[in-house]
């Protein structure tokens, strides 16, 4: 078997860090055409393409990113052997990427990351944002995996592949005087202030349905697209939040939050979504053992 022409392969690390087959030669003082051949040579040995044109711009393949995150690897660790030398010794870490809904539970997301979140030979890179947004990266690789409590669908032109992860109780919370000692439900909905979820959420979808079999127009206080706002705000009003128990865990062990009705037909839902990928991040495994 040929070994790996560690020349090629910065060449090849320059061209994608350029994007740009005319600035990558300029920065290493060849010629374009020298460049390609050299680029050329490396994919044939890989039997892998590991750049799509996209007009002027070079895109990295699946093949391709892996082959950068590797690239950054390898040259890392000769920075790492000089520093070594200087008595400056450093680790090599492996990198997480992984996106979340910004309406998900923040002890949620914190329970998850545990068993990657101390050591120290990997770098975790959490992103929050919408589901919309967060898929858009991890098409161009910018994330391994999203996490969000919406399922979603796969189909043959995305081709994901969405998990259930785990689901959890949905209940109304707030402070202890802030219904009446008898709370009925659904009727005093229509005059008890609440803060719900945005529309986007799992929850108040099925929220709402309740409402509509019961003939309920309950009494919105709030929407709040963000769940560690929703209990910012709960704890600072006389309001009922639609929340799963575990975002106001610490409230509701400190007696500050009680929990007035845990809704049995409510449940939310967290999925994980990856791409389908030859080379997927040998990390996803160890993070998701225990949910799959």
């Amino acid at each position: 078997m040929a070994s790996l022409n560690y020349h090629h392969l910065r060449y090849f690390w320059v061209i994608a860090t350029e994007n740009n087959l005319t600035r990558a030669a300029e920065r290493l003082h060849v010629s374009q055409s020298a460049l390609s051949i050299q680029l050329r040579n490396l994919e044939e040995s890989f039997g892998q393409t590991l750049f799509e044109r996209q007009g002027k711009r070079l895109i990295l393949t699946e093949a391709g990113h892996m082959a950068f995150d590797y690239a950054n690897s390898i040259f890392k660790a000769g920075d790492e052997l000089l520093n070594l030398m200087h008595n400056r010794p450093v680790s090599q870490r492996q990198m997480l990427r992984v996106g979340v809904v910004s309406t998900l539970s923040r002890n949620f997301q914190l329970e998850l990351v545990k068993p990657v979140l101390n050591r120290s030979d990997i770098e975790l890179v959490l992103r929050s944002g919408s589901l919309k947004e967060l898929l858009g990266l991890m098409h161009t690789h910018m994330l391994d995996l999203v996490v969000s409590n919406r399922p979603l669908p796969r189909d043959s032109e995305s081709n994901w592949n969405c998990r259930l992860l785990d689901e959890q109780s949905v209940s109304l919370i707030g402070k202890p005087e802030a219904v009446k000692a008898h709370f009925k439900f659904p009727d005093d909905l229509q005059f008890t202030p609440l803060l719900l979820p945005s529309m986007e959420s799992e929850i108040r979808a099925a929220f709402n349905f309740l409402m509509e079999q019961a003939n309920i127009r309950p009494f919105i206080a709030a929407e709040v697209d963000d769940m560690a706002m929703l209990r910012l705000l709960v704890r600072e009003s006389n309001s009922l939040a639609l929340v799963p128990p575990v975002v106001v865990r610490d409230e509701l062990n400190s007696g500050m939050l009680v929990e007035h009705y845990r809704i049995p037909d409510i449940l939310e839902h967290f999925y994980a979504i990856t791409p389908s990928r030859r080379f997927p991040n040998s990390l996803l495994k160890e993070l998701l053992a225990k949910h799959l």
